[in-house]
């Protein structure tokens, strides 16, 4: 059982929130290379994350394969 005070933390929600933070820097780290005809501060929501694994596939070389792989997961 939980201590007064604790809070549980929801496994769904912890793994949404990684992937977005993961989704948002890729896009800032492979700007220039994947995403250069978009607005540098657009904002990256849940609904954005599959236009950011496709950029990174397309352009992103080994090491943006990689990283669409784990948003992937």
């Amino acid at each position: 059982m939980n201590e007064p005070g604790q809070t549980q933390t929801d496994p769904a929600a912890d793994a949404r929130r990684r992937r977005l933070e993961l989704a948002r820097q890729a896009f800032k780290d492979f700007y220039a290379q994947c995403f250069w005809s978009y607005r540098e501060d657009a904002e990256i929501t849940e609904e954005k994350i599959p236009f950011v694994i496709r950029g990174l596939r397309e352009h992103g070389g080994l090491a943006g394969y990689r990283v669409a792989a784990d948003l992937c997961r």
